[in-house]
Formats: C-alpha cells, structure tokens, sequence
C-alpha cells in the first residue's frame, strides 16, 4: 500500500517510541522509510551590537545540529537496516518544522507521514502549538498520528 514512509524525530522519548512503531510499520507496508529530523535554523543574536567570542559561528551551529540530528536519526535507521529495510536519513534546517515535513515528504515522494503526538491539549497546546496538527492541515498526504497510551520512561 505504500512504498516509501517519512518517520519524524524530534529526539524526544515520545518521537523515540513513535520512530520505533514506525520501523514496525513499514517492515508491515514492506517499505522503504525515510528518517527526518528538522533543526531550527541559525539565528544571529540580534539583542546584543557586539557577538560574544563564545557564541557559535553559522558554520558551528550547522555541523554541531547535523551531528545532534544523526544522533536522533541513529536508532531509526540502525532499526530500519536490522529489519532489513531500505532507508536513509536526513537532518533538514527550517524555522517551520511541520512545513519542512510536508516540503520534505513531497520532494523524496513519501506516500505516508508517521509521526507521533505529545498530546497536549488546552492551555499546551495553545500556546506550544502542535506540529503535527500543522503537518495535518499542511498536506495532502496521508498522515499516521501515532498516540502513546503512556509516556515512555526516560
């Protein structure tokens, strides 16, 4: 049903357990899956006329967020390669994670989005907002929310 599955990871427990169901279901699918982490992108401190000498370079902040992002993307993908599936990884910039998300889904042509929920509701999710609800109302794509019952200990 589908060939080729976008998992998402925000490094947390809850997106950890999320990109583990994830692997599961594409083994299911027979699929191909694709690990995505989106990194915010660099910002200058504009509060302050001179940058302090501690304060990491552009250059820095990119390869220190690309080596975060393989971190959060290594358990997906060593899963992905124990189950014998075909996948890659990819550690993306954007002030918009869940515009990256649908961005990304359509220019590697994933079928499905699986991702996970936090599960705020309220005054939370108010005022953190909810990526996957923008990832929602973003796409045409299929999206799989995967809900966890309990959160995962850390």
């Amino acid at each position: 049903m589908y060939r080729k599955i976008l998992i998402t990871t925000d490094g947390s427990s809850v997106s950890k357990a999320t990109a583990c169901a994830g692997v599961k279901f594409a083994q299911q699918m027979g699929a191909e899956l694709l690990a995505l982490y989106v990194a915010p992108e660099y910002q200058y401190p504009v509060y302050v006329e001179i940058i302090p000498p501690t304060y990491p370079s552009e250059e820095e902040y990119l390869v220190q967020m690309q080596k975060v992002g393989g971190e959060h993307l290594r358990p997906i993908l060593e899963a992905a390669e124990k189950n014998g599936l075909q996948h890659s990884g990819l550690v993306a910039f954007a002030d918009s994670a869940a515009q990256k998300i649908v961005d990304v889904a359509d220019e590697q042509d994933c079928d499905l989005i699986f991702m996970g929920s936090h599960g705020r509701s309220g005054w939370g999710q108010i005022l953190l907002g909810s990526v996957t609800n923008k990832v929602l109302s973003h796409t045409q794509k299929p999206v799989l929310v995967h809900r966890l019952i309990k959160e995962p200990a850390a």
